[in-house]
């Protein structure tokens, strides 16, 4: 028989808060009680009874905590997953002594932590090992931490007693940095703190530099439902089922939508329409534009629409606009850009088009045969007025950043998507402000404008190394640098293909891979004369679509994109180049390396500080030959264009007003006619390219893309600067929406003998053209 006593009649221990003060055996002298014991991870946990919690009666505190505290959305999964987990370890409990809040309050701050994103699922796997992390820290339903108990409200900073006070007063604690208000509870203390001890152990910027391969960009894909980026956790293939086509599509054009819906012309204030005075405004200044399905003109003869779609080509060769909700013939006869001249448009793209949408009875006997609506196609056309292409959004919008540039108290705004990691470096709010602080430190502003600073990218564009001309071009660029103070050095070297004139791998030369492989073993020899660049900077290296192996069974037409970078093997000697002069030099720090990248790839400097796209084509000509002929307006003729013979067709003042503010850059921008046409040329090929938001925007006939890979390409958000190297386009440095592109061309300038050509970038501002003479 048991003679133990129940738990009610058994002599209870007198409960003494650690600050009281115990008698002593001299009754003089008063000292403290014992301290508790060290925490001890043997000790048995106590017992809890499992519950059944359902997750609707989780809900409501769930709900307060991750998006009312959070600003984060929990789905049904990751409900059912802490319902469970919440019921398993914290038994009947969970809300009377506070239980359930500390779990969904620990496992918040840890989703943040990790940058996991707006929205929580319950089948991520961050979200399994915060959850098993937690599970090994817990005992009777409480989350413990080393050495104590994690207290409601508290976490595991060594803060000081009043700072512990304060924070439960509701005072912010003195000692305690802004930056890591938003600390994990307990979790800095299981192994999840920021990595960041290794800030202060090197000064070399290098060090924050990362090349990030278009094949190991996170893949993802617009989720219109939960208005957010997801990513695509479906395993690539380079031979993908036919459906993965349309997702391209189809992800391509909810990011542009998404993005227009954000352009104040497509927004409706609901405060100006309330009021009546208004209404007397001009209505140019006013109207909101709105977009218009094309499955719904059906039944709509001869209204105004504006339409967003690609441009495409039916099979009997008229041009067409298609949507996600069908395809309808499009007649760009009468079509004006807006602004004039201003940009391409190719079968391909995606565009704002006004105009008219005209029934198929009316179309009849006009010159364009109708649809006859079979697979999508809408019978009759619409007459477009204006095009243009869809105006880009700034990389702060879109990030979500407010405030002055370098400003450590930059906030994330509503809208924005700072917690989305584009490149799997990190998120803008999870390490924006801290990476803003490492860059101040490790690369100041040079007080000295005419001292070379450390803080630069030298771009070199094509440099064909069965050319002699261009080897001895690179040498002379190279002694250049070499000759500067030493830590001066730019950090980083970005040199680009075509490295061969013809496709050598596939018997455009005599020797084949024999010889491709000898023109790499000469440009080892170049470097091996310049150790100090080579041990104090970071050579990165683009193909172009020459090179191999790709190009073995191309012949040197365009390759899908994204392409692999050159095989190792021809670029052995290079590499051993690179470590004989770190190791000559004695580098212990960071070393300078070589670095073979695919075409195109992002180069990140500091986070998401900098961010650079990398891009090697010759997209400028292919703008041209495969672009749609639209109508000059009469101030064009003036400049020596050629009008269409077309009558003018009159619209409403209103509507050309909307459209055009919907469809121009900002005036500051427009090219002035009295620039030169190189000037006009670079601009326009910017333009283009950077409202499209995509390096391909082509059809897959023109210029084949990888579809699992197509997320590589995106310019979303916009970069903060682009390489984008173009033979067949003059050299030129141009900022547009903040974005800094350069294009060098190619190192031997055309037509003039003994002269190289390069892009000097200051990172962080802006980039010149540099010249000099073999």
């Amino acid at each position: 028989m048991d003679k133990t006593p129940a738990p009610i009649f058994r002599k209870q221990r007198p409960l003494i808060p650690s600050s009281s003060v115990a008698p002593s055996s001299s009754p003089a002298f008063g000292t403290p009680v014992y301290p508790p014991k060290p925490f001890n991870i043997n000790a048995p946990k106590a017992a809890i009874l499992p519950i059944i919690l359902p997750p609707a009666t989780l809900r409501p505190l769930a709900f307060r905590t991750f998006t009312k505290k959070h600003s984060l959305t929990l789905t049904s999964s990751a409900l059912q997953e802490l319902a469970s987990f919440i019921g398993r370890h914290c038994g009947s409990g969970w809300r009377e002594e506070g239980l359930a809040e500390r779990v969904l309050e620990e496992v918040a701050r840890s989703w943040k932590n990790r940058n996991g994103g707006v929205m929580v699922e319950g089948s991520s796997k961050e979200l399994q090992e915060i959850l098993k992390t937690l599970e090994g820290n817990m005992s009777g339903g409480k989350i413990m931490g080393p050495g104590r108990e994690l207290p409601r409200g508290d976490s595991m900073l060594d803060i000081t007693d009043n700072d512990t006070l304060n924070t439960r007063l509701g005072i912010r604690p003195t000692s305690l940095p802004r930056q890591d208000s938003n600390a994990s509870f307990g979790m800095s203390g299981l192994g999840m703190q920021e990595e960041a001890g290794d800030d202060e152990e090197t000064n070399d910027a290098r060090a924050w530099l990362k090349v990030i391969d278009a094949y190991e960009q996170p893949r993802l894909l617009y989720n219109v439902d939960k208005k957010h980026f997801e990513r695509d956790t479906a395993k690539p293939s380079l031979l993908p089922p036919a459906s993965h086509k349309t997702t391209v599509f189809r992800n391509r054009y909810h990011v542009i939508h998404q993005r227009l819906l954000r352009n104040e012309s497509f927004q409706v204030s609901a405060v100006t329409s309330s009021r009546r005075h208004t209404l007397q405004r001009s209505l140019s200044n006013q109207q909101s534009l709105k977009i218009t399905p094309i499955a719904n003109l059906l039944g709509r003869h001869g209204s105004n629409h504006m339409l967003l779609g690609q441009l495409n080509i039916l099979p009997t060769g008229d041009l067409a606009v298609s949507d996600l909700t069908g395809t309808i013939a499009l007649d760009l006869t009468q079509a004006v850009a807006i602004p004039e001249d201003s940009a391409w448009f190719c079968p391909g793209m995606m565009v704002l088009v006004d105009g008219v949408y005209e029934e198929e009875e009316e179309s009849v006997g006009k010159g364009l045969s109708g649809s006859s609506g079979v697979g999508g196609t809408l019978g009759g056309r619409f007459q477009g007025f204006f095009i243009g292409q869809p105006p880009c959004e700034k990389r702060k919008s879109t990030l979500g950043i407010s405030g002055p540039d370098g400003n450590d108290h930059d906030q994330t705004i509503g809208g924005g998507f700072g917690w989305i990691d584009f490149l799997g470096i990190g998120s803008e709010r999870a390490i924006g402000s801290k990476m803003r602080r490492l860059e101040r430190r490790l690369l100041p502003s040079s007080l000295d404008q005419d001292m070379p600073s450390r803080n630069r990218l030298v771009i070199i564009g094509e440099i064909n190394l069965d050319q002699p001309r261009a080897l001895q071009a690179l040498r002379k660029i190279l002694s250049l640098y070499a000759a500067e103070p030493e830590g001066t050095s730019p950090l980083t070297f970005v040199l680009a293909g075509n490295f061969t004139q013809h496709a050598v791998m596939a018997r455009g030369g005599s020797g084949g891979s024999i010889e491709y492989k000898e023109y790499f073993d000469a440009l080892a020899s170049t470097f091996s004369d310049f150790p100090t660049l080579l041990e104090s900077s970071t050579f990165v290296f683009v193909p172009g679509d020459n090179d191999g192996w790709v190009s073995s069974f191309t012949g040197g037409a365009s390759v899908p994109l994204p392409r692999k970078p050159v095989p190792d093997m021809f670029t052995s000697r290079i590499r051993r180049a690179f470590a004989a002069a770190n190791a000559e030099a004695g580098n212990t720090g960071v070393q300078g390396s070589a670095v073979w990248t695919s075409n195109p790839s992002r180069m990140s400097l500091f986070g998401t500080n900098h961010e650079l796209v990398l891009f090697r084509d010759d997209i400028s000509a292919r703008l041209r030959r495969t672009s749609v002929t639209l109508k000059r307006t009469a101030a064009a003729e003036s400049h020596g264009v050629q009008e269409n013979a077309s009558p003018e067709i009159q619209q409403d003042d209103s509507t050309t007003a909307a459209a055009e503010d919907a469809m121009e850059v900002d005036s500051a921008e427009k090219p002035p006619s009295s620039l030169p046409l190189d000037i006009k040329t670079a601009q326009k090929l910017v333009k283009t390219i950077l409202d499209q938001g995509y390096l391909s925007p082509f059809r897959q006939s023109t210029r084949p893309v990888h579809w699992d890979y197509a997320s590589a390409l995106h310019l979303y958000p916009l970069p903060t600067a682009m390489a984008l190297i173009d033979t067949t386009a003059p050299p030129f440095c141009i900022t547009y929406e903040g974005c800094h592109v350069m294009n060098p061309g190619s190192i031997l300038v055309s037509g003039r003998k003994g002269v190289g050509r390069w892009v000097e970038y200051e990172i962080g501002r802006q980039g010149r053209v540099r010249e000099c003479t073999l």
